[in-house]
């Protein structure tokens, strides 16, 4: 693991069942690519801690951009 996020949902007290919820919206986004999952991962849990972001927020399909 090159980033350490599951650290951090430990630290700011995420439970599993809401770490699953994120962990499938990013990987979602980063299908193939490890770096880049964990990296993001690390990103929105860093946001999380911050409060710039509510797990709501994340999770809500109209704060989710569309690609197609």
């Amino acid at each position: 693991m090159l980033f350490d996020y599951e650290s951090l949902a430990k630290k700011i007290n995420l439970p599993t069942e809401k770490l699953n919820q994120i962990r499938s919206l990013v990987r979602s986004d980063f299908p193939d690519d490890e770096m880049m999952f964990e990296l993001h991962m690390l990103r929105v849990l860093m946001a999380l801690e911050r409060k710039d972001i509510s797990f709501e927020e994340i999770v809500s399909p109209e704060s989710r951009v569309q690609t197609t």
